[in-house]
C-alpha cells in the first residue's frame, strides 16, 4: 500500500520528496505562507495553493489512517479479523470503501435479522438459499417456536429473509459495485410538492428536473437541496433513465453477486422477492442515501472554492491608499450615518442626516456634510450601497458640485458585513462610546483606504460572496475561508507599525493573542524601529518570529530591508551582493538595471539556493510592492436607481460582486445584482467564470431580461446580443434557479440557513434523505 505522502505527491502532481519536506515543516509548525515564500529549497518551489491541497489531502488521510486502526481494533476484538478481510481493510483507500468492509462487524442496535438469528433460524435462511429446491413453507414448519417469537410459518420465513437481506445488503464488494453502477447511471429527479407550486416560484425551473447525478453542477446540486429542505421538491435517485428498467437492473445484479436464479425452484420465486426487497429497501436507499452525501460533498467542496476565490478577490481589490475619506452608512427612516477618517483610519468625526423620507431634510444634510468636508479635508466619499444608496449617492453628487475646489470623488462601495462588523466585540473594543449603527460608516470608510486591512475584522461568511454558503460544511467553509484570508494577508504584507490587532492576527506565526502583544507593546513604547525588536513582545519567540518577519514591514525603520519581504534570516545573501558591487544597500534598491544584471547563482550557499535568492532580487528592485491593482471606481448611469428603471438593451457600468460557477453578479446601482450568465460572460468559449471576470472589476453590460416579481436582472457582456436573442448553445447554458440573482447587500435571497421541512411519515425515504440532508 503507498504511503500517505506517496499518495498525496500523486494528488498534487509532485514528487514524494517534496511532499514528504513540506510535511515535516508543517509537523514542526510551519505555516503555509511561510513554506511558500521562504522554504522553496526544502520543497523544490511547491506553491501555495499546492500546499494547501497536500494540507487538506493530509487531514484527510491521517483521519483515514485513525478510522483504520479503530476498526482493525474492533474486529479483532470481536475475533473476526480474518488475514483477508484484514488485507481488505489496509487496502481500503477512501472512507466509504472502509466503512462497507466494516458494516457486517460494526456494533449495531438490534436488528430483525439479529432477533431472527436469536430465535434460531439462520439455518432456515441458509438451507433456502443453498437448496432452492426445497418448499419454504414446508422447510419453515420445523422452526415454528412460541416460546421462541416464531409464531407460525410466516414469521419464520419473514425472520429467515431478514437475515437474507442484511447478509446480502452488508457485502462490501457487492456495494461498492452498485455503488459505482449507480454512480454511473443514475439520474436525480426533482417533482414539485403539490400546492407549492406558487410558494417555491423561485425554484419553478426544477419542479420537473432530471439530471444525471455525475454530471449535474455543483450550484444546481446545491440549489435541489435547498429546494428540497424548503419543502418545495421531492427528490429521487433513479438508477437509470427508465426508472424501472433500472430498478430491473439493480435486482438483476443482487441477485446474479448472490447467486440467486429464476429456474423454477420451489423457494426460487421466495428468493427473488427477497432480491427485490434487499435491492429496493437496503441497497438503493442505502446507495441512495451514500451517493447524495457524495455529490453533495462535491458540490459544497466546489461551492467553498468559489466562496474563497471570490473572497480572496475582494480582499485584494484595489486599495484607494492613505486618503482621508468620508463614510455614509444609507438609511431612510434612521437616517443616514456618517463617519470620516483620516489617512490612517482614525476617525474624526461622526454625525447623522436626514435627507430622506419622512424628515427630507435635504439641504440641512448638504451643509452638514459640506462643513466636514471642508473642517477635515475630506478627499473621497463612500457609498454603502444598501437601502438608500442610489438617493445617498445623488445627495453625494451634489455636494460634490457645491464644493468644485475640494476636488472630491464619490465612490459606491459594498457594506456586506459592515452590520456585522458593527455588532461584534472587536468593534466594541475599537470604538466602545461610539453607537453601533456609526461604526458601520467607519467600516465603509476604511474598506474604501484598505479593503483587505478592512474586512479582515468581519467573520469572511459574512461577506457574502459566496454561492450557497449557508448550505455547506460550516467548518470545512470556515478553515478554507481562514486559509484564504491568511494567503491574502501574507501577500501583500502588514506594516506592524499601523496594523491593527485584527489583521496582524492573520500574519503567519502570530497567534490573535501575540498579535494584541504586538499592539500593546507599540502603544507603550512608540513604533517598532526595526524587526528585531519584535523579539522583546511577549510571547513573540523565536519560532514566532522566524514564521511572520518576513511578512511584516517597517517602512522607515534603521534598516532599509526591514520594509521589503526579504526575510532577516536571508539578509546575509544580500550583504554578499553589497560586498561584490561596494555599494550600499539602500543604494541598490530599485537599481532595476544593476540587479537585473547580477546572477542569482552567484550568490547561492548550502542555505539559499538559485529560487530564494531569485526572489531577493526581484524584492530589492520592487521592494514591498503591493500585487493589488490600481484604485478605479465604476460609474453609475444617472436615472437609473430600481429595477423598475432598467430596460432590455440599455447598457450600464457596474462592478462584479461576486462569482459563481454559473455566471458572474454585477452591481448596476439598483439595489439588485444582475447576472451575467456563463455563457454571455465573452464570445468566447467560457467553462470557468473566473477566467473572464473577478469579484470587483468594473465591467460594461448590457440588460437583456428584467424579471420584476422575482427580482432578477439578465445582463451580458456581450454587447452586440440583443433583448430576446436565444443563448449559444453551450453545455449548461440553460437558466435554473441557482442563478436566482442576490441583493447586492447581502446573499442572494433564501440564503439563510434552509429549514428543512418534515417529510411526509409514509414516505420512508423522505424521511431518511431529510436526516441525511441534515448531517
Amino acid at each position: 500500500m503507498l504511503s500517505i505522502e506517496q499518495r498525496i505527491a500523486h494528488d498534487i502532481a509532485a514528487k514524494t520528496e517534496q511532499v514528504r519536506a513540506a510535511v515535516d515543516l508543517l509537523d514542526g509548525g510551519a505555516t503555509v505562507p511561510f513554506i511558500a515564500r521562504y522554504r522553496k529549497e526544502v520543497t523544490g518551489s511547491l506553491d501555495d495553493t499546492q500546499l494547501r491541497l497536500l494540507e487538506e489531502r493530509l487531514r484527510y488521510l491521517r483521519e483515514l489512517e485513525e478510522r483504520r486502526a479503530a476498526i482493525l481494533a474492533s474486529v479483532e476484538e470481536q475475533g473476526k479479523l480474518s488475514d483477508a478481510l484484514k488485507a481488505d481493510l489496509l487496502a481500503a483507500d477512501t472512507k466509504a470503501r472502509l466503512e462497507d468492509l466494516y458494516l457486517p462487524y460494526k456494533p449495531k442496535r438490534r436488528t430483525k435479522a439479529q432477533i431472527a438469528r436469536e430465535a434460531g433460524l439462520e439455518p432456515l435462511a441458509l438451507g433456502l438459499r443453498e437448496d432452492p429446491t426445497r418448499s419454504p413453507e414446508t422447510f419453515a414448519e420445523s422452526f415454528v417456536d412460541a416460546e421462541r417469537g416464531v409464531a407460525d410459518v410466516r414469521a419464520a420465513l419473514d425472520g429467515a429473509r431478514a437475515i437474507l437481506m442484511e447478509s446480502i445488503a452488508e457485502d462490501a464488494h457487492l456495494v461498492g459495485e452498485l455503488r459505482d453502477w449507480l454512480w454511473a447511471q443514475g439520474q436525480i429527479r426533482a417533482k414539485v410538492v403539490e400546492g407549492k407550486e406558487h410558494e417555491g416560484a423561485k425554484f419553478r425551473d426544477y419542479f420537473d428536473h432530471v439530471e444525471p447525478i455525475a454530471k449535474i453542477p455543483s450550484h444546481r446540486l446545491l440549489a435541489l437541496m435547498r429546494a428540497r429542505n424548503e419543502g418545495v421538491i421531492e427528490l429521487e435517485l433513479a438508477p437509470a433513465a427508465d426508472s424501472e428498467q433500472g430498478h430491473a437492473e439493480g435486482e438483476g445484479r443482487v441477485a446474479a453477486h448472490a447467486n440467486i436464479h429464476q429456474r423454477g425452484r420451489a423457494a426460487d420465486a421466495w428468493l427473488r422477492e427477497t432480491v427485490r426487497l434487499t435491492w429496493r429497501v437496503k441497497l438503493h436507499l442505502h446507495l441512495t442515501l451514500d451517493l447524495f452525501g457524495r455529490v453533495r460533498e462535491g458540490a459544497e467542496d466546489e461551492a467553498i472554492r468559489v466562496f474563497g476565490d471570490n473572497l480572496k478577490d475582494l480582499m485584494l481589490a484595489a486599495p484607494a491608499g492613505a486618503k482621508t475619506v468620508m463614510g455614509l452608512d444609507p438609511g431612510i427612516r434612521t437616517g443616514c450615518k456618517v463617519a470620516v477618517v483620516d489617512a490612517t483610519g482614525k476617525l474624526l468625526a461622526t454625525d447623522t442626516i436626514y435627507p430622506l423620507e419622512p424628515r427630507r431634510q435635504w439641504s440641512e444634510s448638504l451643509v452638514a456634510l459640506a462643513k466636514l468636508c471642508k473642517q477635515h479635508n475630506v478627499d473621497l466619499i463612500a457609498i454603502g450601497n444598501g437601502t438608500g444608496s442610489r438617493e445617498t449617492d445623488k445627495l453625494a453628487a451634489e455636494l460634490i458640485k457645491k464644493l468644485p475646489e475640494a476636488k472630491l470623488s464619490k465612490i459606491v462601495v459594498s457594506e456586506a458585513g459592515a452590520s456585522v462588523y458593527s455588532a461584534s466585540e472587536l468593534a466594541a473594543k475599537e470604538f466602545p462610546d461610539l453607537d453601533v449603527s456609526l461604526r458601520g460608516a467607519v467600516s465603509i470608510a476604511r474598506r474604501l483606504q484598505d479593503p483587505l486591512a478592512e474586512l479582515v475584522k468581519i467573520e469572511p461568511k459574512a461577506i457574502g460572496v459566496g454561492q450557497y454558503q449557508h448550505d455547506v460544511n460550516q467548518i470545512k467553509l470556515a478553515r478554507a475561508l481562514d486559509a484564504k484570508v491568511e494567503d491574502c494577508v501574507n501577500a501583500v504584507g502588514v506594516d506592524v507599525n499601523t496594523a491593527s490587532a485584527a489583521l496582524l492576527a492573520r500574519v503567519a506565526g502570530l497567534s490573535a493573542s501575540v498579535a494584541e502583544n504586538v499592539v500593546k507593546h507599540r502603544d507603550a513604547n512608540g513604533p517598532f524601529p526595526n524587526r528585531k525588536a519584535l523579539l522583546k513582545v511577549p510571547r513573540l519567540g523565536d519560532k514566532a518570529f522566524e514564521q511572520c518577519a518576513g511578512f511584516l514591514r517597517v517602512p522607515s525603520g534603521d534598516n532599509p530591508l526591514d520594509a521589503s519581504a526579504v526575510h532577516p534570516e536571508a539578509y546575509p545573501v544580500v550583504e554578499r551582493i553589497i560586498a561584490q558591487c561596494g555599494r550600499e544597500v539602500r543604494h541598490i534598491i530599485g537599481d532595476s538595471g544593476f540587479l537585473r544584471g547580477l546572477k542569482a547563482e552567484q550568490f547561492t550557499d548550502e542555505k539559499f539556493g538559485v529560487p530564494t535568492v531569485r526572489d531577493i532580487l526581484r524584492e530589492l528592485e520592487k521592494p514591498g510592492r503591493d500585487p493589488r491593482p490600481e484604485f478605479v471606481a465604476p460609474s453609475f448611469a444617472e436615472g437609473v436607481e430600481d429595477v423598475k428603471d432598467l430596460r432590455p438593451g440599455m447598457i450600464l457600468e457596474g462592478r462584479v460582486t461576486n462569482v459563481a460557477a454559473f455566471g458572474a453578479f454585477v452591481d448596476i446601482g439598483v439595489h439588485q445584482d444582475g447576472l451575467v450568465h456563463l455563457s454571455a460572460l465573452s464570445h468566447s468559449f467560457v467553462k470557468d467564470p473566473r477566467d473572464a471576470v473577478k469579484a470587483g472589476d468594473i465591467v460594461k453590460v448590457k440588460v437583456m431580461e428584467v424579471d420584476i416579481p422575482r427580482q432578477r436582472i439578465g445582463l451580458s457582456m456581450r454587447l452586440d446580443d440583443e433583448p430576446g436573442q436565444a443563448r449559444s448553445a453551450r453545455p449548461g447554458a440553460g437558466r435554473d434557479a441557482g442563478g436566482s440573482p442576490r441583493d447586492s447587500r447581502g446573499p442572494r435571497p433564501g440564503g439563510g440557513a434552509p429549514k428543512p421541512a418534515a417529510a411526509p411519515a409514509s414516505n420512508a425515504f423522505a424521511d431518511a434523505f431529510a436526516r441525511a440532508g441534515k448531517r
